[in-house]
């Protein structure tokens, strides 16, 4: 056997290992009225011609009823965008229809797909498209190499229902992918879904970045980290705060939402969860049969799944990866709000002050999703809010007011810092009221946003401290 290239052969493997043997207030999408039990048509040649829909995530293409296979149009172009996908942190993003995921593609089992993929010229790369959803060599791969400037075509017939990942497999497959070159196709059985009020479009990948986290500026492809399986973020939709607060998904009381999950990878299998919900039905990695009453759902790289359940309480709900630290500490947190008015017969919170009479220690609440805001304020939302409330007014007997707080007023910058980097423990007093705490060291943060989120929170709620500098922070790093 002639000696091979590892570097070539590896890609063949892969691309071989994947071979098959709008609006946020949007009601009900056409097509999803009641799930109908009929017979799929895929043999009969379409009779008619259409142009595929395509959506930008978080949103999910209509699909018109209809009872014969139709010849359905795509049109996805490859371009390479320079974007934001944390605060003060920029990437060159490889894209589907310029998004990361890639733009949505929704057809009905039977159909046949005439998929024409263009490379733009400004791209510095050729590009292809895998089709998890496509019986055939590459899964479409081997038929859509396009160099920039060129385009290329092919037609399959969608014979199986379910929702399926498409990713580029242009060797270093990993890379392309991991460079943000991956989304879903659904292939939407004759009888839909069933019913569901409203329809979002989430995907979960991984970025390698040579800086650290949060580590500010323009950032590169690093491939020993990609090798090592070590993502710098973790992102739902392509970018950190791509689904918190004006970008958040929204429902409202009483209705049916239904997530169509998928997970780009490259590494990574996601443990998908939204906090204060309980998935009522979840069609696990994407395929036909439905479990009820799930938790949390695994998703592998490359894979997808369908979620669905009732929203009956309002509020917000954090969407998280179950792996944690890749929510709060990589990115991985996304937000659905909703509203309505309250139902304290399913859910009543009450804030009272009562003595503590057990013994159990105190359960630390997971922080809440970082908004896309300026750092500071992302910062403590992300790592500090969940113990001193989101308007610093902390927690009676547990957590001080950081709102009008006298000790944050007499305290240096340098002391202040060195809280925030190395914990603080022992009593101390906040407006004459003893607190007796824990406060862990968050020396994982960067200087930046040690400083930011200290400067915003000694301007905020009425303090006047000075701002905290980077300096400072370096300083009490070394104490």
């Amino acid at each position: 056997m002639p000696n091979l290239n590892p570097g070539l052969l590896i890609p063949l493997l892969l691309l071989g290992a994947c071979d098959r043997a709008e609006d946020a207030t949007a009601t009900a999408r056409p097509g999803t009225e009641r799930q109908r039990a009929v017979e799929p048509d895929v043999t009969s040649t379409p009779d008619r011609v259409l142009q595929a829909e395509l959506s930008k995530p978080p949103m999910v293409p209509a699909i018109a009823p209809r009872d014969k296979p139709a010849r359905v149009v795509v049109n996805l172009e490859v371009t390479e965008v320079e974007r934001e996908v944390a605060p003060g942190v920029r990437y060159t993003l490889w894209t589907f229809g310029g998004e990361v995921p890639g733009k949505m593609i929704r057809v009905r089992q039977g159909d046949v797909v005439e998929l024409h993929l263009m490379n733009h010229p400004d791209s510095k790369m050729p590009h292809n498209i895998d089709l998890h959803a496509v019986t055939g060599p590459g899964g479409g791969a081997e038929g859509t190499f396009t160099a920039p400037g060129k385009q290329t075509e092919i037609v399959f017939r969608a014979k199986n229902p379910g929702v399926y990942v498409y990713h580029c497999a242009t060797a270093p497959v990993p890379m392309h992918v991991a460079n943000g070159m991956y989304g879903l196709i659904i292939v939407e059985p004759p009888g839909g879904f069933g019913w569901a009020d409203r329809e979002y479009y989430v995907m979960q990948g991984e970025l390698y970045t040579t800086g650290k986290y949060h580590e500010q500026g323009l950032q590169q492809f690093d491939m020993e980290k990609g090798i090592d399986e070590k993502p710098t973020y973790v992102l739902f939709n392509g970018a950190e705060g791509s689904l918190v607060g004006d970008r958040a998904i929204r429902a409202k009381t009483g209705e049916t939402v239904r997530i169509f999950v998928g997970n780009g990878g490259p590494n990574l299998t996601s443990s998908f969860h939204v906090i204060g919900e309980i998935f009522d039905r979840v069609w696990t990695e994407g395929g036909s049969k439905v479990q009820e009453n799930v938790q949390t759902t695994l998703i592998p790289a490359g894979g997808a799944a369908i979620v669905e359940f009732k929203v009956e309480v309002p509020g917000t709900y954090a969407i998280v990866d179950h792996s944690l630290f890749r929510a709060f500490n990589k990115g991985a947190v996304g937000q659905l709000i909703v509203t309505g008015p309250p139902v304290p017969e399913i859910y009543k919170s009450t804030h009272t002050d009562k003595p503590y009479t057990g013994t159990a220690t105190t359960i630390a609440k997971a922080p809440p999703a970082a908004p896309p805001a300026d750092l500071g304020k992302a910062t403590y939302t992300k790592v500090c809010a969940a113990c001193h409330q989101p308007e610093g007014q902390g927690v009676p007997g547990a957590f001080p007011p950081l709102a009008g707080s006298d000790y944050l007023a007499n305290a240096s910058s340098e002391k202040l810092a060195a809280h925030v980097v190395h914990g603080l423990q022992g009593e101390i007093k906040v407006n004459g009221t003893p607190y007796n705490g824990v406060m862990p060291p968050m020396g994982f943060l960067s200087d930046e946003e040690i400083a930011a989120a200290l400067t915003f929170v000694g301007t905020a709620w009425g303090n006047q401290h000075v701002p905290v500098t980077t300096a400072d922070v370096a300083k009490a790093r070394t104490k």
